[in-house]
């Protein structure tokens, strides 16, 4: 056996373990409950209090809900009052629990010491940061973005250094998977919102806190012009009972099993044809349809 013989077996051998070790890394997606379990009294263990932001629709409606049916009492926020007040309503009338509601728009000064006044008396265990806004549903390149001033500053965390245990859920994008155009501001404010969960659960993940970002693709939700419901599409509820079978699963997460598959996806296609003006076009076009549609 010559040395090349020898190169492109040993080259071979390498990729083979590569793939094999992310194949089985994948295959803990399909079982979480085995890979990644959850004792009945690990959300209520971390604290009696859970924080929700943006927690009026959507997504954040769905974590209050669920954490509520933890065992949890729940704090949400949102700058609607009215809708706040109805959430809290349902949740108080469905699961019994305690529910606070702080009426906050995170683009106005001054708002976290606000915030800090609001909890200081609460025992907080859980924080879900929510909150954020699409600048435009159809896609649209950088500088035509409506409003493009007014866009949201972001989310920063309280001071959960203090906590020895508990547990931070910043919601991400599947969007910041790969560069995304026509959504480049958003996609570009969840790298950041990842970047920022990943480097702090590597600093604190020896105090006991679990900090993950979670990033998913699509979901039926107001932001997403409220798509059918499918395996791909799931509802708001659907996906956080998904995505919290992850919360040990590692420092990100796309959610569910067709989130992760859509994110590898995306990734071996070749930049020059997502990126290509005719795609692009294509993409702007299906949305204005689907948009109009609603």
């Amino acid at each position: 056996m010559d040395l090349t013989d020898l190169f492109f077996i040993s080259l071979g051998t390498a990729v083979a373990l590569y793939y094999g070790v992310k194949l089985l890394l994948f295959s803990r997606m399909l079982f979480p409950k085995l890979w990644f379990p959850l004792s009945e009294s690990f959300f209520t263990s971390m604290g009696e209090w859970a924080v929700v932001t943006g927690a009026s629709e959507g997504i954040g409606r769905a974590y209050a809900f669920v954490l509520a049916e933890q065992g949890m009492n729940v704090v949400i926020m949102s700058r609607t009052k009215v809708t706040l007040d109805q959430v809290a309503k349902e949740i108080s009338d469905t699961t019994g629990r305690r529910v606070k509601v702080i009426v906050v728009d995170f683009i106005e000064e001054n708002v976290f010491s606000e915030i800090e006044d609001e909890l200081k008396d609460l025992n907080i265990g859980v924080l879900v940061n929510n909150v954020g806004t699409l600048p435009s549903l159809i896609p649209c390149r950088f500088l035509e973005i409506p409003e493009l001033d007014q866009v949201c500053a972001p989310i920063f965390l309280e001071e959960k250094q203090k906590l020895r245990k508990g547990v931070i859920v910043n919601i991400s994008s599947g969007a910041a998977s790969i560069p995304f155009p026509l959504y480049t501001l958003y996609a570009a404010s969840k790298v950041f919102v990842e970047r920022f969960s990943q480097g702090l659960q590597a600093e604190y993940k020896d105090k006991g806190i679990i900090i993950q970002a979670v990033a998913p693709f699509g979901v039926s939700t107001r932001m997403t012009a409220y798509q059918p419901t499918n395996m791909v599409t799931p509802s708001p509820e659907d996906f956080v009972k998904f995505s919290q079978q992850y919360l040990r699963a590692g420092d990100k997460t796309n959610g569910s099993v067709s989130h992760t598959l859509l994110g590898l996806l995306l990734q071996t296609i070749p930049p020059k044809l997502l990126y290509a003006e005719s795609m692009l076009r294509s993409v702007q076009d299906y949305v204005k349809r689907k948009a109009a549609k609603k």
